[in-house]
């Protein structure tokens, strides 16, 4: 009888030993690339595709940087790889257009709506997530319906008012770098706070609660629990401002003179630029383009830890 008790009281355990032990050792023997995309397609399936799409990316992007250090009529004849290499396109794209100051004026005006957008994101998102009061649904179906509106078709309202309010007033909105920021201030607003908005949603009511049983106010709570804690969704807002008017032609061409271009009119007009009637400078506007592209490129490289998990962010609850 006491055999058969041992017996019994002992084979549950080795049961579970076994059981852990074998767990181990498929996890030891589990190859890296075991996942669930993998098991949705074949490894050389999985490849093929990589491959197509990095080719898909490289070609374009190679035969802009081959044709920033070929000649002009290399570049017209469709070299692709350049017989000979010359730096200097990225010496004469200095002079042939004002392409230092359309830089200039584009990371004044590009960076100061990237700040404003943010931290008036931040507060903003702060207020809608976190309180309720009349209209707050209303103001956030607002922040989508206004993501369908095209820019185009606000164009010629906003040169009126802006107009407009020159002429009552006699301060000049338009040719000038605030007038720009305040363009595209209304239009990186709304996305801005939406990307916060969803980023909140994520964020611990706990630590704010404690915070307030502790004495601290609204206002503190913000600066010293929110802000830190919200960076991810701050640098996706940012950069997406930043953008926004970095990459605009449509409203920089109508608002601006030619002492306040941003770097996206000045590649337009270097787009028109011929030498000698005959060729156009294609190895000028490859270099310029592959000139203009490298702050954007650093932007990403600087915060890409930061991009994942705003982009992810509400994604997963």
């Amino acid at each position: 009888m006491s055999a058969f008790t041992t017996s019994t009281r002992t084979r549950p355990t080795a049961t579970l030993t076994e059981s852990i032990t074998a767990g181990d050792r498929g996890r030891r023997h589990k190859r890296p690339y075991d996942t669930d995309v993998t098991r949705l397609l074949p490894r050389w399936l999985l490849v093929t595709v990589i491959a197509v799409i990095i080719a898909f990316i490289a070609v374009p992007v190679l035969y802009i940087l081959f044709g920033s250090v070929n000649s002009d009529v290399a570049v017209a004849r469709g070299e692709y790889f350049p017989s000979e290499f010359t730096l200097s396109n990225y010496v004469n794209i200095w002079s042939t257009v004002a392409l230092g100051s359309g830089l200039v004026n584009s990371i004044l005006t590009a960076g100061a709506v990237a700040v404003a957008s943010a931290a008036l994101a931040v507060s903003t998102a702060y207020v809608l997530v976190r309180f309720r009061f009349l209209g707050r649904l209303t103001f956030l179906r607002g922040l989508l319906a206004l993501q369908s509106i095209p820019g185009t078709l606000l164009l010629l309202p906003v040169f009126v008012v802006f107009s407009n309010i020159a002429s009552a007033t006699g301060v000049q909105i338009i040719g000038t770098r605030w007038g720009l920021f305040v363009t595209y201030l209304t239009f990186a607003l709304p996305f801005s706070t939406w990307v916060m908005v969803t980023y909140l949603r994520g964020l611990p009511k706990e630590l704010e609660e404690a915070a307030r049983i502790d004495g601290a106010s609204s206002t503190k709570i913000l600066t010293k629990i929110v802000l830190p804690l919200s960076w991810p969704g701050i640098v996706v807002s940012a950069i997406f401002a930043f953008l926004l008017g970095w990459n605009d032609v449509l409203f920089s061409t109508i608002m601006t003179t030619p002492n306040t271009r941003t770097v996206a009119v000045v590649l337009q007009v270097l787009g028109t630029t011929q030498e000698g009637g005959a060729v156009p400078i294609y190895g000028q506007m490859m270099a310029a383009s592959i000139v203009c592209a490298v702050p954007v490129v650093a932007l990403y490289l600087i915060f890409q830890r930061y991009l994942v998990g705003g982009l992810t962010a509400g994604s997963v609850k």
